[in-house]
């Protein structure tokens, strides 16, 4: 009992009497683990990692294992349960879990039940105004431990785009459906509409005539043909020049004296591309080599001969390059070579589509993470234009329609019209407005099919409101990132037909602008060995084609030397000037009013009261509040407050293997499928070492650094 009372009394002083000088602290410090908070008495309490239990929405509930030492006395053992409001900003890749509300704490063999209730109203009185600062790429490592966590499995298309191949310099453009022409009153010139590239003829003439970068070119007809001329007629460059948007250049696409061939086709496509003839080298370690003087992703499995290509995600197979006739390959059946691609490899970019590679596991986690925002009731708006009146379509399978004649995601549900804008849910009586912002999300909304424009909307949510604003976030499915048979992958595969009457309205695309995935940056599009095409754009057509998140320049300049993950040399190299000045991954940033906070980071929180503690952060509690600290040896130890008081020394428990031997007969009455004491810590270890080792690549590529530099 006495040590029961001194336990409380010094818990109370602690919680009260904080540190004024632990206020500052270096920034990249507040993401490390285990963190140290010290009392004016010199009670020293240590926080190590948190241990999720459930995720729902963007509420995130789990344990921490702590330890609480008071000077010249022996070290005290417990956890705490919290639930708290999960705050993201993907960009920083900063999660902040605000207004912690700490449901439970416990005290291995501390037995006073009425002294452990007044630690727990203490800790909780405090607790609930902090608010924690933790590292995306550590929480989405600890979300395997999560058993409740779904995986969200789309029913996706994955038929073959128009796959081609080329050894010279080509470029492939596309065409929304057949070519739509339509005149320029002032030029008397007309261009392709559904086109985001410059595709321009002249009537008189009855040639075409394309511009890319500084190349100039000319056919007699639209889809093949394609000649490079030194200069266009006079009338054609001064329209070029009135109605084309110069960007940044990408400072690594390449520089060629002699223009790439052009192919265009009206079809999803997509172009590989080898530099000369094809350099097999091999894979370490497997039976697979890969092409090296190339930007794609090609594999060639040796014992079967059969090539494979990785496009947006998804892998295709053909016995043949050249005359390649490609078919999808499930991601579960890939040669048995390919997970066992090294990380060290060339192709290590690969292993995020392979399924079962922490690569692939760690995309899939994120999958589950929302961005937030909070939403200014007042200031948050919305404009819907028509091409002509409203026109509305059914979707199939559903009650609900969607406008098909706006660039606008706009849905008919019971009698109500709902846009969602930038991942913002706005509401309104009538098709035309006026919007005010949504605090609900119709539960109808997961119903819609993929086959669907507006497929990505389901993606979207509302968490909670007040009065004043609306908390929302989006999961990546609103951007197009899906998961499918145990990897991410870009887009649905369907074809969205597009709109045209006097505007013309694209949707999104899965192939034609050869996209790729990094940990770091998403998905990104680039364009054979890019020749900065896309540094121009076409007006008025400017984001159509690549939805909520508009373009992105590629990153894969170079072959893949500097692709790879996590080398902060290849960062440099091959995404990082590439990415400057592109729309944000995070949609909320592209919105021009309303947005009252999308880093919602608290000025005042646990990060601002600790440090980083030089312990090592191998304190683990089970689910039932015991604590386990890792050994040297792999096993853990359980950790015990029994006879303190009266010994001075702590009382070594069992570990946990011992306790499972021990209770042989009461484990063969649980369910097969129910982990032990001593798997369940394991898996936390490993989710907690694999979320180090991503951090760590994270931070060695710039990120967290600089509010993100970067992505910047």
């Amino acid at each position: 009992m006495k040590f029961n009372s001194l336990l409380f009394a010094f818990i109370s002083f602690f919680l009260i009497f904080i540190h004024p000088d632990l206020l500052a602290q270096d920034s990249e410090d507040a993401f490390e683990w285990p963190k140290e908070l010290e009392a004016k008495n010199k009670t020293i309490v240590t926080l190590y990692q948190p241990q999720l239990e459930s995720f729902s929405g963007n509420i995130l509930e789990g344990r921490m294992a702590i330890t609480l030492k008071p000077e010249n006395k022996d070290m005290i053992f417990g956890a705490v349960w919290f639930k708290a409001t999960m705050s993201t900003d993907k960009d920083t890749r900063i999660v902040t879990l605000e207004k912690m509300d700490i449901t439970r704490t416990h005290f291995p063999d501390i037995v006073d039940e009425d002294k452990t209730k007044k630690f727990s109203q203490v800790l909780e009185d405090e607790m609930e105004s902090w608010n924690m600062d933790m590292s995306m790429d550590r929480l989405a490592a600890s979300l395997e431990e999560v058993d409740n966590l779904k995986e969200l499995s789309d029913q996706i298309k994955n038929d073959p785009p128009n796959i081609y191949f080329r050894k010279d310099p080509s470029v492939l453009l596309l065409i929304d459906g057949e070519p739509i022409m339509k005149k320029d009153e002032n030029s008397g010139l007309e261009y392709v509409v559904n086109t985001s590239f410059f595709i321009v003829k002249d009537p008189k003439k009855g040639k075409y005539y394309i511009n890319g970068g500084e190349f100039w070119y000319s056919s007699d007809a639209i889809l093949d043909g394609w000649e490079s001329i030194k200069k266009p007629p006079s009338k054609i460059e001064k329209f070029a020049k009135d109605n084309l948007e110069e960007q940044e250049k990408d400072p690594n696409a390449g520089t060629y004296e002699t223009a790439p061939a052009i192919i265009i086709d009206t079809q999803p496509a997509e172009l590989i591309q080898v530099e000369g003839d094809i350099d097999y080298k091999p894979i370490e370690g497997t039976n697979l080599l890969y092409v090296a003087n190339s930007e794609s992703d090609i594999i060639m499995d040796i014992p079967s001969q059969m090539h494979y290509v990785l496009i947006g995600g998804r892998w295709f197979y053909s016995k043949s390059l050249d005359d390649g006739d490609w078919k999808f390959q499930e991601p579960g059946n890939l040669p048995a070579g390919f997970e066992k691609i090294p990380e060290e490899s060339e192709m290590t970019t690969v292993r995020s589509s392979i399924p079962g590679t922490p690569e692939a596991q760690t995309a899939l986690l994120e999958q589950s993470i929302p961005q937030t925002a909070t939403i200014d009731r007042k200031t948050a708006t919305v404009e819907v234009s028509y091409d002509g009146e409203p026109e509305f379509e059914v979707i199939e399978g559903t009650s609900m329609s969607y406008a098909k004649n706006t660039d606008k995601s706009v849905l008919l549900i019971d009698g109500k019209y709902y846009c969602v804008d930038n991942a913002v849910w706005f509401v309104s009586n009538t098709a035309k407005g006026p919007w005010s912002v949504s605090d609900s999300r119709p539960d109808e909304i997961d119903n819609i099919p993929p086959e669907s424009p507006v497929y990505n909307v389901k993606y979207t949510y509302v968490y909670d409101s007040t009065p004043e604003v609306v908390y929302v976030g989006y999961l990546p499915g609103y951007t197009y990132s899906y998961v499918y048979s145990g990897v991410v992958v870009y887009g649905t595969g369907y074809y969205y037909y597009p709109w045209y009457r006097y505007y013309y309205y694209p949707r999104p695309v899965t192939f034609g602008f050869g996209v790729h995935w990094n940990p770091y940056t998403g998905w990104g599009f680039s364009f054979g060995f890019s020749f900065g095409w896309m540094s121009w754009r076409f007006h008025p057509y400017r984001y159509g084609y690549w939805g909520a998140r508009g373009y992105r320049h590629g990153y894969r300049h170079g072959y893949r030397r500097g692709y790879a993950a996590g080398r902060a040399a290849g960062y440099r190299r091959g995404y990082a000037s590439a990415t400057r000045n592109n729309a944000q991954r995070n949609v909320y940033n592209n919105r021009q009013n309303g947005v009252a906070r999308t880093n919602n980071r608290s000025t005042r929180n646990v990060n601002s009261k600790t440090r980083p503690s030089n312990k090592s952060n191998n304190m683990y509690s089970d689910r039932n509040g015991n604590v386990y600290q890792r050994n040297n040896s792999g096993g853990f130890d359980n950790k015990s407050n029994a006879n303190r008081a009266s010994s001075g020394q702590a009382q070594q428990r069992p570990s946990a293997s011992q306790n499972q031997q021990r209770s042989t007969t009461q484990q063969r009455n649980r369910s097969s499928t129910q982990p032990s004491t001593s798997q369940n810590l394991n898996r936390s270890y490993q989710s907690r070492s694999q979320g180090s080792s991503n951090y760590s690549r994270s931070r060695s590529s710039g990120a967290m650094r600089g509010g993100g530099g970067r992505r910047r």
